[in-house]
């Protein structure tokens, strides 16, 4: 078949529709047929549309009839989506066709009862599918008079099958297709939302699990290396106050995006940030930060958080940055499927020897850093500074916890 270039000028013949007479009006027929639908509306509403379908085949004689449901989809003018077919074409259920290049968009442009001729001399699409057409009649779907959902279309097996009376029926099962279209996508929104509140409160439950968590053990750890009460209280708020930034990040959007979204909590450099904003001064060159950023999930945020700010304070009270001259270099490197961190301290009081014993912040970068991440990390008690060189899986730290 040769497909025109053009549009033929007998492609839509509208005005012939609205020519013809109705042959035969069953008004107690089709009264019945909308009392059927309705009553399916209120009893099955999923049965709603396949039965529509049906009837607005059955009522104007057709060899095929079916709903195409409009999608919109960003940066293109969107597709229609074939269902609940009914007749010889049945076997294209779940087809789509584009927007801008289909017999319903241009019944949606118009936003009227549209009769095209033939629409596979122009229409490459229903020519390739080696599809005949002699006359295909659509209606627009909409709810009031909002935005169309889609058309609603019945294709006849000879040319001159659709008259007025055919228009007149399926503008009226059109009105019970758009709102029964309305409520279905309405009630698959809702359970959507329903399903994603309940993994943000599984979720919620789970980060606020593990908060009592790692607050019980800083607690209980904390008590048995402190001196006295004051230093403990002090070392603890600390910490606390590294978790609390820590779960700002991870709160700063949680559970307000819609369902599907897959917004990360926060940033690496974000993170980073926050935790050596407390150690700001105007000599921001005493610190030095180079990775490429990536996202971080809730677990990872919580656990770096405690880490780096271990460092931190270490370094605030005994290390570079207790001194002038001392400098931080923070940097990281993916290498396969490892996140390499580097922490190296500079500048600071000299280290005579390397610690006797190992203190809190070593067990919790052990428990955090092994347990919780499943890296690795190893220390160098250098006299120039300290160096701490981790190195941790990058699925840990970008799935989703």
């Amino acid at each position: 078949m040769i497909i025109d270039s053009v549009p033929p000028q007998d492609l839509y013949i509208t005005a012939d529709l609205h020519r013809r007479i109705p042959r035969v009006t069953d008004y107690l027929g089709e009264k019945l047929a909308l009392q059927d639908i309705g009553g399916q509306m209120l009893d099955h509403p999923e049965q709603v549309l396949p039965r529509l379908v049906e009837r607005a085949m059955q009522m104007t004689g057709a060899t095929s009839a079916g709903i195409s449901a409009f999608e919109p989809q960003e940066g293109t003018p969107g597709i229609f989506r074939w269902r609940d077919l009914y007749g010889d074409l049945a076997c294209f259920e779940g087809a789509t066709t584009p927007r801008n290049y289909s017999p319903c968009g241009v019944c949606l442009d118009r936003f009227e009862p549209t009769l095209t001729r033939r629409p596979e001399r122009y229409y490459s699409w229903i020519a390739d599918a080696g599809v005949v057409c002699p006359e295909v009649l659509l209606v627009p779907l909409y709810v009031a008079h909002g935005q169309p959902l889609g058309t609603l279309w019945v294709v006849s097996e000879k040319e001159g099958q659709f008259d007025s009376g055919h228009a007149r029926i399926m503008r009226e099962l059109a009105s019970f297709a758009g709102i029964a279209l309305a409520v279905l996508q309405n009630q698959q929104q809702l359970q959507d939302a329903l399903a994603h509140q309940e993994l943000v409160s599984r979720e919620m439950e789970h980060r606020v699990n593990n908060v009592f968590f790692v607050i019980d053990a800083m607690i209980h750890v904390g008590k048995r290396t402190a001196t006295s009460t004051p230093e403990f209280a002090d070392t603890l708020s600390g910490r606390l106050q590294a978790l609390a930034a820590a779960h700002a990040l991870v709160r700063r959007g949680f559970g307000l995006e819609p369902p599907g979204s897959q917004r990360p909590a926060a940033t690496l450099h974000e993170l980073v940030d926050a935790i050596f904003k407390p150690y700001a001064t105007a000599n921001q060159s005493r610190r030095t930060v180079n990775g490429k950023d990536f996202d971080l999930n809730g677990r990872a945020i919580t656990s770096l958080a405690l880490v780096f700010h271990e460092l931190a304070t270490n370094a605030a009270k005994y290390g570079a940055l207790s001194a002038e001259a001392g400098h931080v270099s923070l940097s990281w490197e993916a290498q396969g499927e490892t996140l390499a961190i580097q922490w190296l301290e500079e500048g600071g009081p000299p280290i005579t020897a390397t610690p006797a014993h190992e203190g809190f912040g070593s067990t919790l970068l052990r428990n955090t850093l092994i347990r919780q991440l499943g890296g690795n990390f190893v220390t160098h008690w250098r006299e120039a500074g300290l160096t701490v060189e981790i190195s941790l899986p990058l699925m840990r730290l970008t799935n989703c916890s």
